[in-house]
C-alpha cells in the first residue's frame, strides 16, 4: 500500500487497519514456521506497510 493511500484513509479506519494487519502479519509468521511460504517476501512487505501506517498514525497525532 502507498503512502498516498494510507493518507485517504480516515484515523479510526487506520487504526482498524493496523490492528488487522498486524493480525495477518503474526498469522502469515506462525504458517511461515510451520511451513514456507511461496513468497517470503510477502512477510517483508507486509511489516513495511504496517511501519508507513504507524507513521501516518503517528503524524496525524503530532499535528493535532
Amino acid at each position: 500500500m502507498k503512502i498516498a493511500e494510507i493518507r485517504e484513509i480516515a484515523t479510526n479506519d487506520l487504526t482498524e487497519r493496523i490492528q488487522t494487519e498486524v493480525a495477518n502479519y503474526k498469522q502469515m509468521l506462525l504458517n511461515h514456521s510451520i511451513s514456507p511460504l511461496e513468497n517470503p517476501a510477502q512477510i517483508k512487505k507486509l511489516r513495511r506497510t504496517i511501519a508507513r501506517m504507524k507513521t501516518e498514525l503517528r503524524q496525524r497525532e503530532l499535528n493535532k
